[in-house]
C-alpha cells in the first residue's frame, strides 16, 4: 500500500482514520509491532497476515482488531479498498467501557485467537454509514468533536461485536465467563504470576475448579495457557527489541536466565537465540 495512495483524518494524534481507494490492486508492506489499538477493515482484496506468530488467510470483506504490543506482518496482500482506525487509550478505553461494549477480550486483548469478523451485507451497511459519519465529523472541526468521535468509534466497535456474536455463538455461562476473567487476568499479570495457584488466589476458587472449567470448554489447560502467554511475550521481545536473553528473562518474571532458557527451548524447540536468528 504505497503511502501516497492513503488518505488519513486524525484528532490529537490520539484517533485516527485511514482511507484506501485503488484503481489497481497494490501491495502493502508491514512489518511491525502494534503501538495502539487497530481495527482494519479490507472491504476489497484477499491476501496472508501473520499476527503474533500465526498465519490468517482472508478473502475480501473482513475486519481484524490488533492490541498493543502484538506482531503483525504481512506475508502477500492485494488490497483494493481498505479502512484503517487507530486509536489509543486516553482517546477510548476498552477497559472502561467494557460493560457497556463488551469487547475486551473478544475483540481486543484476545491475543489466544484474533478474531476476523466478516460482516454480511446488512451489516457492512451499518458500518459503512458509521465510517462516513466518522470521516465527515473529522472534517468539521465544530465543538465537542471528540466526543461525537468517540461516539462512532463506540458505534463501530458495538456493531463489530454484534457481527462477531452473530458468527461465533459467545455462550455467557459461568464456564466462558471464568475463561474470560482468567484470561484477562493473565493478560494483566503474566508477567509477575507464572502458576495457576496465583491466579485461582486472584479470582477465589480453587485452582482444581479452574482446571475443571478449562476441561468443560475443551481448551488447553491453566497452566498452558499461562506458558504459551508467557512465550508469545518472550518471542515478541526477542525480535522486536535490543534486549539481551538475560533482560527478557527477568523482563518476564525468571530470576534465572539458565531456567528462562530452557523454559523456552523446551516449548518453541529452539533456544532464544536461535529463534531470533532464524526469525
Amino acid at each position: 500500500m504505497a503511502v501516497q495512495d492513503i488518505t488519513k483524518h486524525s484528532f490529537q494524534n490520539t484517533f485516527s482514520l485511514s482511507t484506501v481507494q485503488f484503481d489497481k490492486a497494490c501491495t502493502i508492506d508491514h512489518n511491525k509491532q502494534v503501538n495502539a489499538y487497530s481495527i482494519y477493515w479490507i472491504q476489497e482484496g484477499s491476501g496472508t497476515y501473520n499476527i503474533d506468530f500465526e498465519s490468517y488467510t482472508f478473502d475480501d470483506n473482513v475486519l481484524f482488531f490488533l492490541s498493543p504490543g502484538q506482531v503483525f506482518t504481512v506475508d502477500s496482500e492485494q488490497i483494493k479498498t481498505a479502512y484503517k482506525l487507530t486509536f489509543v487509550r486516553d482517546f477510548y478505553c476498552i477497559q472502561t467501557h467494557d460493560k457497556e461494549v463488551a469487547c475486551n477480550g473478544i475483540l481486543f486483548n484476545n491475543v489466544y485467537e484474533t478474531p476476523f469478523v466478516k460482516p454480511c451485507k446488512k451489516d457492512t451497511v451499518k458500518l459503512n454509514f458509521i465510517l462516513e459519519s466518522l470521516i465527515e465529523e473529522f472534517q468539521q472541526n465544530e465543538t465537542a468533536q471528540y466526543d461525537m468521535l468517540q461516539s462512532y468509534l463506540k458505534q463501530f466497535i458495538i456493531s463489530a461485536v454484534r457481527v462477531q456474536k452473530e458468527n461465533h455463538v459467545i455462550k455467557e455461562d459461568a464456564e466462558t465467563r471464568l475463561f474470560k476473567d482468567f484470561s484477562l487476568l493473565v493478560e494483566q499479570n503474566f508477567k509477575t504470576l507464572h502458576s495457576v495457584t496465583d491466579y485461582a488466589n486472584r479470582l477465589g476458587i480453587s485452582p482444581k475448579s479452574i482446571s475443571k472449567h478449562f476441561q468443560k470448554l475443551g481448551t488447553k489447560t491453566p497452566s498452558d495457557f499461562i506458558k504459551n502467554r508467557i512465550i508469545l511475550e518472550a518471542k515478541r521481545m526477542l525480535i522486536y527489541t535490543d534486549k539481551s536473553v538475560k533482560e527478557i528473562a527477568f523482563d518476564l518474571g525468571f530470576n534465572d536466565p539458565a531456567y528462562f532458557t530452557r523454559f523456552f527451548t523446551k516449548s518453541v524447540l529452539k533456544s532464544p537465540l536461535q529463534f531470533k536468528k532464524e526469525y
